[in-house]
C-alpha cells in the first residue's frame, strides 16, 4: 500500500467532531468552516490578529465544556489532525463591538491560500475600548455568510509582561531521533511523553506575575491540538500558539520556508519572536525559554542584543550568517530584515515613552552536566542574562 494511501486511511479513521459552539447550525451544509485559532491582542496603538481556518465535515452532534472540563476529556493524537495539512483560502468579516455590543468597526480580510490570517488594525482615538469581536466567515459558501463566534481580545497594559516558550525538550521530553520516536509523535498523546518539571514550574510562576504566555514551537501546525490538549492537562489554559506551517515549506510559490528550514530553526523563531513583539508591542519585561538540544540560546541571546543594545539591523544581518542556525534564501533576507526594521522603529517609540530598555531574562535548559555554553563573540555582551537550569 502506497504511503498516500496509508495517510488516507488514517485521515479518514481518525476525524472525528471537534468541540463547536452551542449557537452553530449546519444549514445542511456538509462542510463548514471552522476556526483552528484565534488570537486577538490588543496594544496601545494597534489590534493584532492571528487566525487560522479550515473545512470540516459536520459530525453527528456537538460537545460542549468549559476549560477545566476539556482537561479532563481523552487527549488527541497530531495523526488526528492531519487533514491540517491542506489547506484553501477563506475570507473573514470582523465586527469590532463595545461594552454594550454596539459596532465600532467592520472591516473584512482574505487569507492566504492556506487560509492563515495575519491582521493589523490601527485603533482609531474616536473608537471606544473593544470589548468583543465578532466573525463571519464569507468565501467557503457564497451568498452565506456563516457565524463564527465571538471572542475577547487580550489587551496588553503598560508595564507590558511577556514569557515566550519554546516546547518540545522544554515543557515535554519528546524524542525524533529515529523513525519508531517519529511514529510514537504522530500516533500518541503528548502525555505519553515525560514532563520537564522545572520548565513548568518556571512558566507557571511567570502566569501567576502576569506574565502573558506565548508558545513558540517548531513543531509542526497540526500538532496545534495535541499541544493544547497537553496545556489544559497541565493547567495552563491561556497560552498563544505559535506553531511552523509545513504547508510554507511544500508550497513553491507562497511558501516563505525552505526544506532547510525543517532542520534548521534560528530564522523561523527569530522571524516569530518578532512578529509577536509586532502584535504586543515592545514588553517592559520579556522572558524567554528554551533548551539547549536546538539553537534556542542563540536565537534568544540574539533577539536580546537588537533590543537591549544600539546594533543596527543591517549589522544583525550580516552577523547572524556566520552562524549555522540561520541560512537564510534571497527571499527570506527580504522578509527577515523588514521585520528588523520594524521592530526597531517600535524600539525607538518605545525609549521616546520610557527611559529604560526592555528587562530579558533567559532561561535555557541544559543538556548533562554542562555549566556553561559556547557563544560566538558578539554575543558575549548579552550572555549574563541567560541561565542555564536543569530540567528534573
Amino acid at each position: 500500500m502506497a504511503i498516500g494511501e496509508i495517510l488516507f486511511y488514517l485521515y479518514d479513521y481518525y476525524e472525528r467532531p471537534r468541540f463547536f459552539c452551542p449557537c452553530e447550525v449546519n444549514l445542511g451544509l456538509s462542510k463548514r468552516p471552522y476556526i483552528i485559532h484565534f488570537w486577538p491582542i490588543m496594544s496601545e496603538s494597534l489590534l493584532s490578529i492571528k487566525a487560522s481556518l479550515a473545512l470540516k465535515r459536520e459530525g453527528p452532534g456537538t460537545i460542549t465544556a468549559s476549560i477545566e472540563e476539556m482537561a479532563l476529556l481523552a487527549p488527541s493524537n497530531p495523526l488526528q489532525n492531519i487533514r491540517l495539512l491542506a489547506g484553501r483560502a477563506f475570507q473573514l468579516k470582523i465586527i469590532g463591538l463595545d461594552e454594550n455590543h454596539q459596532k465600532i468597526f467592520e472591516k473584512i480580510f482574505d487569507s492566504d491560500s492556506f487560509g492563515n490570517f495575519a491582521i493589523k488594525i490601527p485603533k482609531e482615538k474616536s473608537w471606544p475600548t473593544i470589548k468583543f469581536l465578532e466573525l463571519y466567515e464569507l468565501l467557503s459558501h457564497p451568498g452565506v455568510e456563516l457565524h463564527l463566534g465571538y471572542f475577547l481580545p487580550m489587551e496588553i497594559t503598560r508595564p507590558s509582561k511577556i514569557i515566550i516558550s519554546d516546547f518540545d525538550k522544554t515543557l515535554v521530553d519528546t524524542r525524533h531521533h529515529t523513525g519508531r520516536d517519529v511514529f510514537d509523535a504522530l500516533t500518541r498523546p503528548l502525555q505519553y511523553f515525560p514532563t520537564v518539571p522545572k520548565s513548568i514550574s518556571i512558566y507557571k510562576e511567570f502566569i501567576e506575575k502576569k506574565y502573558h504566555p506565548f508558545i513558540l514551537s517548531a513543531s509542526p501546525h497540526f500538532f496545534e491540538n495535541s499541544i493544547r490538549d497537553w496545556l489544559y492537562q497541565n493547567k495552563i489554559y491561556t497560552a498563544v500558539l505559535f506553531l511552523k506551517d509545513y504547508r510554507h515549506v511544500l508550497s513553491l510559490f507562497e511558501g516563505q520556508l525552505r526544506p532547510k528550514d525543517l532542520k534548521i530553526q534560528g530564522l523561523y523563531k527569530l522571524n516569530h519572536l518578532l512578529d509577536i513583539l509586532a502584535m504586543t508591542g515592545i514588553p517592559d519585561e520579556l522572558v524567554l525559554m528554551g533548551d539547549n538540544f536546538e539553537s534556542d540560546a542563540l536565537i534568544y541571546l540574539t533577539l536580546a542584543l537588537f533590543l537591549s543594545t544600539p546594533i543596527e539591523p543591517w549589522k544583525l544581518w550580516h552577523l547572524i550568517q556566520t552562524l549555522e542556525s540561520f541560512k537564510l534564501s534571497k527571499r527570506q533576507d527580504t522578509i527577515f530584515l523588514s521585520k528588523l526594521f520594524q521592530l526597531k522603529n517600535a524600539l525607538k517609540n518605545f525609549s521616546i515613552n520610557s527611559t529604560n530598555v526592555p528587562k530579558i531574562s533567559i532561561f535555557i535548559r541544559k543538556k548533562g552536566s554542562e555549566t556553561s555554553l559556547e557563544l560566538p563573540s558578539f554575543l558575549q555582551e548579552v550572555a549574563p542574562i541567560l541561565t542555564l537550569y536543569d530540567g528534573r
